[in-house]
């Protein structure tokens, strides 16, 4: 596949197809939502084509398997990574924390033959280019926040402004001693694998979480923004050679350019989000060969409807 082997990592099978037609990719399908699971059984086929799955996908390991299912049946192959979604746990849950529970759903994509943050980044060679498609699993730290704010008192502030975010008691971050810790763990883990992989080839990164906080667009809940990402990113696009940077979280469906380099937030959304007469296929965006216009140095948003 590629130069990114470590003894650590449990290569996928079919991660290298010849020629596949287009990499696609879409994020927060929300399975959980009984209209979204119904719409995607009438997804076509796209057996050429490989699929991102950016994060949000279910918040359960037995719909991701369903899902799983149901993708690898339609494409050559499917890269995913994991949103806040599927990290929450409850007390009805057999996990006893979020990052054992990742490390499941890993198992479950590894059991599909689906790449993962933890596998051998797969190499893409149809249109557009040689590419490493570069799943990532960040998190957040809170510092998407105006510099006025304190880190310790992030929360609050968001609080103050009627917002709280679900994973505040839904993602239990242990052993780490919290989110933001198990985020600078997780940047340190990837930046470390990035620069094992520096070797020219451009790179699709793939994150939930937007990469950079001026992509960050919660106008309706501004304070939102620090359950979104982490400024340690900010520069990762020029950094490590990205030529596209996918992610989706925040259900504003958009493309943006930053020093050249494509993003797209590619989410579909909850019911209310998206038009079921158009079924998800409408929704799925082509980051590989990409748009045929020319490409901006700084512009967007390019709202994508």
């Amino acid at each position: 596949m590629g130069s990114c082997a470590h003894h650590d990592f449990i290569p996928v099978t079919l991660c290298l197809v010849l020629s596949p037609m287009k990499l696609f990719a879409i994020s927060d399908l929300h399975l959980d939502h009984r209209a979204n699971r119904e719409a995607l059984q009438d997804l076509p086929a796209f057996t050429d084509d490989w699929l991102i799955l950016g994060g949000d996908i279910c918040s359960s390991p037995r719909h991701l398997r369903e899902a799983l299912d149901t993708f690898c049946a339609r494409f050559a192959h499917v890269v995913w990574v994991p949103g806040n979604h599927e990290l929450w746990v409850d007390d009805r849950d057999p996990f006893d924390s979020s990052v054992a529970k990742y490390e499941e759903l890993v198992e479950v994509c590894r059991h599909s033959g689906v790449s993962t943050p933890e596998d051998e980044y797969p190499l893409w060679q149809g249109p557009g280019g040689t590419h490493r498609v570069v799943p990532l699993h960040l998190l957040y730290d809170y510092s998407f926040r105006p510099g006025s704010v304190a880190a310790e008192s992030a929360v609050d502030w968001a609080v103050e402004s009627g917002v709280l975010c679900r994973d505040e008691y839904q993602i239990d971050p242990g052993p780490f001693a919290s989110k933001a810790e198990w985020c600078r763990a997780r940047v340190d883990y990837s930046r470390h694998r990035l620069r094992e992989c520096s070797d020219g080839t451009p790179l699709v990164l793939v994150n939930h979480f937007p990469l950079r906080y001026d992509l960050v667009r919660t106008m309706r809940i501004p304070r939102f923004s620090i359950w979104c990402g982490t400024r340690a990113t900010e520069d990762w696009h020029r950094e490590f050679g990205a030529s596209v940077v996918v992610s989706g979280h925040l259900h504003m469906r958009c493309t943006d350019y930053r020093d050249g380099v494509r993003f797209e937030e590619v989410s579909l959304g909850y019911p209310r989000d998206w038009r079921r007469e158009r079924g998800i296929e409408h929704y799925l965006r082509e980051i590989l060969p990409g748009p045929a216009q020319a490409r901006y140095h700084h512009a967007g948003p390019f709202w994508q409807f």
